[in-house]
């Protein structure tokens, strides 16, 4: 028992005693620390005291190099106004002496000018004195000393007139046969001229009655829907095609063949052929005036399309035979290579020499000559005006611009050449229009052809707007008034056809 009491007690002692040693070392912690702390504050402190005294040595430095530059900038602000007002004073005293030479200069030309009056004076009066001496005024003894010289070296004047006259129009012709040469020989065309057949080869001759078909029905077809004369003759494998208008023979002969390739000839194919003949030669004749535009170096992206097709048509036109198209661009390259050697503008000679004649591929459908249409079509398409006048300047005796007298020269070289034209065609063309023309001009008719060279005429007419009473009449009156109006070898067959069709699909 007294052993556990003792055990309790040495218990209670031992706490105490490990009590009392821990109290001791945490107090002995806390002052460690804190005057760790507070060493820590004081080199705190003194870092910062340190930081500010270099910061406030720093501040006193920028100060005074402020203070410095400062300085100097007001040193070269006074220089430069020391030098400015340096300046100015030489200024002034240079504007003094100029306004005094000024003054000086003034005062001689004023003395000048007195001596001048003077001089003058002094001449008037010698000449009147002169003149009183003489009995002469100046302009009558200029005349008679004019006048002696002419009676005594007349012959010696009029010699030398006329030989700087000669040499000079030598000189002009000289210059004027070269620039020509030069043109024509840098420039080659074709001598042939268009003719008004086209033929069209067959595989066998045993096509001809396919051709013709039966009691003539395909050949009549083909002739009505084209305008042009079918000639089926003893030529072994060959079918002639004859027209005036390149256009109906081209279509003419585009839809025979495409029929013979076919096989298949009968009037309904025959209507169907001619149709994708004509959209043939629709593409045709974009590409002809594409074409020509490429060849002459003219960019596309100014042309409008529609003015392309209508450059075109001119493939299928001609002027005293001569291919329009083909004419056209002769005249716009002779033209350009002109105006080179001229020094004129280039651009309007070629492309006024190109569509000096466009009026032509319109003539046909609307009123008025190929100049003024031709002039229209341009300015529609929105040509400059010196463009535009050449349509009409190649036709006038003095042409207003150089460049119109260099096409009007161009298009008299390409018509002239030899085999270029051929009159006769042209004429016999002419006649063709007239006769159908003519026809044309009555009320209610639809188509005229003018067939056989010019000896027949087919008339189509509409059949809701004539009866048969009044198809006979206006035949009659048709031949009456070619008889009245128009010269014509021997006799013209007029042939009206009042044709009513009916179509209907059954479904």
């Amino acid at each position: 028992m007294s052993a556990f009491i003792v055990a309790i007690v040495g218990a209670v002692v031992g706490l105490a005693i490990g009590w009392m040693v821990r109290d001791q070392k945490g107090k002995s912690d806390v002052a460690s620390a804190e005057a760790k702390a507070a060493d820590v504050v004081k080199k705190a402190e003194a870092k910062e005291q340190d930081v500010l005294i270099r910061a406030k040595d720093k501040a006193v430095k920028i100060l005074e190099e402020a203070r410095i530059e400062e300085k100097k900038a007001l040193e070269d602000l006074k220089r430069q106004q020391a030098s400015l007002v340096e300046r100015e004073n030489a200024f002034g005293t240079k504007l003094l002496e100029v306004d005094d030479a000024k003054k000086k200069l003034e005062a001689d030309l004023a003395k000048t000018e007195a001596r001048l009056k003077e001089i003058e004076s002094l001449k008037t009066e010698e000449l009147a004195k002169l003149e009183e001496v003489a009995g002469l005024r100046r302009d009558d003894a200029l005349g008679r000393i004019m006048k002696l010289v002419e009676e005594q070296h007349e012959d010696t004047i009029l010699s030398r007139m006329r030989k700087l006259d000669e040499m000079s129009q030598d000189e002009i012709d000289k210059k004027a046969r070269n620039i020509l040469a030069v043109s024509v020989q840098r420039q080659a065309s074709s001598h042939a001229h268009e003719t008004l057949t086209s033929y069209v080869e067959l595989p066998s001759d045993d096509m001809k009655g396919r051709v013709i078909g039966k009691e003539g029905r395909n050949i009549k077809a083909i002739e009505a829907l084209t305008g042009c004369e079918l000639i089926v003759d003893d030529t072994p494998g060959m079918i002639t095609i004859s027209g005036f208008s390149p256009i109906r023979r081209q279509v003419a002969k585009r839809a025979l063949s495409k029929l013979l390739q076919d096989g298949r000839i009968h009037p309904g194919r025959i209507e169907e052929a001619i149709e994708e003949a004509k959209k043939d030669l629709a593409i045709d004749i974009k590409k002809a005036g594409e074409d020509a535009l490429y060849e002459l170096g003219i960019s596309m992206a100014g042309i409008d399309p529609k003015l392309v097709q209508i450059l075109g048509r001119m493939k299928y036109r001609t002027s005293y035979g001569q291919n329009a198209l083909l004419h056209s661009m002769e005249v716009a390259k002779i033209s350009t290579l002109m105006a080179e050697e001229l020094g004129a503008d280039v651009n309007v000679c070629r492309k006024g020499g190109l569509f000096h004649d466009i009026g032509k591929a319109v003539d046909h459908d609307m009123q008025g000559g190929h100049p003024e249409l031709g002039y229209q079509i341009m300015k529609k398409f929105g040509f400059p005006e010196e463009i535009c006048y050449q349509s009409i300047g190649h036709h006038e005796d003095k042409p207003k611009t150089v460049e119109a007298v260099i096409v009007k020269a161009a298009d008299a070289i390409s018509g002239a050449r030899p085999g270029a034209r051929k009159d006769s065609l042209e004429f016999y063309v002419k006649r063709l229009e007239e006769l159908e023309a003519a026809a044309a001009s009555f009320p209610g008719v639809d188509k005229v052809y003018a067939i056989q060279a010019g000896r027949e005429i087919r008339v189509f007419v509409n059949p809701t707007q004539m009866d048969d009473l009044a198809a006979e009449k206006t035949a009659r009156d048709i031949a009456q008034k070619i008889e009245a109006e128009l010269k014509h070898p021997g006799e013209i067959r007029v042939t009206l056809i009042r044709e009513k069709r009916v179509v209907e699909y059954a479904r």
